[in-house]
C-alpha cells in the first residue's frame, strides 16, 4: 500500500491550493508572505481607481469641526 503524499508536495504539483476564505487569517497571511490580504489589496484598489463614492473611508469626527468643514 502507497503512503499518501505530504501536503507541501500537493502544493508543489498544484494539486492542493491554500484556501482564502474559511481558514484561519494568520495562518493564511503567513502562508501567502503578505501582510494584508490580497483579496483586501484588490478590493481597495479598485474602490480607489473606480469609486466615485465620497466618503468611503471616512472617520467620525467632531459636530463642530464637521460644520466648520462644510
Amino acid at each position: 500500500m502507497k503512503s499518501r503524499p505530504t501536503k507541501q508536495k500537493l502544493k508543489q504539483r498544484g494539486i492542493l491550493k491554500e484556501r482564502v476564505f474559511g481558514c484561519d487569517l494568520g495562518e493564511h497571511l503567513l502562508n501567502s508572505g503578505f501582510e494584508v490580504p490580497q483579496v483586501l489589496q484588490s478590493c481597495t484598489a479598485f474602490i480607489e481607481r473606480y469609486g466615485i463614492v465620497d466618503g468611503i473611508y471616512r472617520l467620525s469626527g467632531v459636530a463642530s469641526n464637521i460644520q466648520r468643514l462644510r
